[in-house]
């Protein structure tokens, strides 16, 4: 290999195998949203983009699982902005969510951008915001809605692409993660994110996006959408306000519990079924062609059935920890 002299004008490399892995865990709130991803939250007007959004805050703030039933990895304090309603508008939504959640409102790490109007397209606005997130170093910034946070050419790849850059600068130097809620069309698409108003740039965009949808029933349908990681089935939520409370609940969570707990020992029985059948261990890569499974459910299951004893991974291969009789 040629040896290649230290110049000033060449870019920066280095050899893949020397770059150290992230020991970042994956996700900032389980199955939500990824450890210090920018996206979106996307939906059409009166869908709870905005409560999901301030759930999501909320959650990481506190560290109290969103909506109930989602886990926060790593908290820190949240930064937002809601460029559609008034300081004591956030702050009522926010108190119903915490009575909801039995968290302290005045414990809450949970800082509002109160200026009053913020716009992500003008040089003083980004230095300022930049300056603020420097001094505060939230763990979470929430900006609500696109629409209200600048005067360019949604359709135009050329203009949003560099409103969409600086966020991405601020994710990667703060370790940050980033949120928009945006609107999305009227029309039906084959994928959620095609449907977001506007570039097809603020689609590719997202390292973490959420869609929300409502259906005919009243219910918030949810689905997610992830770059490294497989998404979970979409499921229903719905805003349930009771005295002074407010906040975001799926629906049939223990139903959807209990269905997910089956699946995951019928896929347990096909695992060691089909192990039954081979002389010698094979890859998980062969068990998820073979089983046709997704792949993050099939990693969780090896690894129950590995805890359980039922199989052993040797040489990176998987097997029978003893022969079926």
């Amino acid at each position: 290999m040629a040896v290649i002299e230290d110049r000033d004008d060449l870019l920066p490399v280095q050899k893949v195998g020397e770059i150290m892995p992230s020991q970042e865990p994956p996700w900032l709130i389980e199955h939500l949203w990824q450890m210090s991803a920018a996206g979106i939250i996307g939906g059409q007007p009166k869908c709870c983009k905005s409560w999901f959004g301030l759930e999501m805050a909320v959650a990481v703030a506190s560290g109290m699982p969103c909506m109930g039933r989602f886990k926060v990895v790593k908290t820190g304090p949240a930064l937002i902005y809601l460029a559609e309603d008034a300081s004591d508008q956030v702050r009522g939504r926010i108190e119903g969510i915490c009575r909801a959640r039995s968290v302290a409102l005045s414990s809450l790490d949970l800082l509002l951008i109160t200026m009053p109007s913020l716009r992500l397209d003008s040089p003083d606005h980004q230095r300022q915001l930049r300056a603020t997130i420097a001094a505060m170093r939230p763990r979470l910034l929430l900006l609500d809605p696109l629409v209200r946070l600048h005067r360019l050419d949604e359709n135009s790849s050329r203009e949003i692409s560099g409103l969409l850059g600086y966020l991405r600068e601020l994710q990667r130097e703060f370790d940050l993660a980033v949120i928009l809620t945006h609107h999305s069309s009227k029309r039906e698409r084959s994928r959620p994110g095609q449907g977001l108003r506007g570039s097809g740039d603020l689609h590719a965009f997202g390292d973490s996006n959420i869609y929300l949808a409502r259906k005919r029933d009243g219910l918030i349908q949810v689905t997610t959408e992830h770059r490294g990681s497989a998404a979970i089935e979409p499921f229903a939520i719905e805003l349930i306000s009771e005295g002074e409370s407010a906040a975001l609940s799926m629906v049939n969570a223990d139903l959807m519990q209990n269905d997910t707990e089956k699946n995951q020992a019928t896929l347990s029985q096909r695992i060691t079924e089909h192990l039954s059948y081979v002389s010698s261990p094979i890859s998980k890569a062969q068990l998820r062609e073979a089983l046709r499974v997704n792949n993050q459910k099939l990693g969780d299951t090896l690894h129950d059935l590995q805890k359980q004893g039922s199989i052993v991974q040797n040489g990176g291969g998987w097997s029978l920890s003893s022969p079926l009789l």
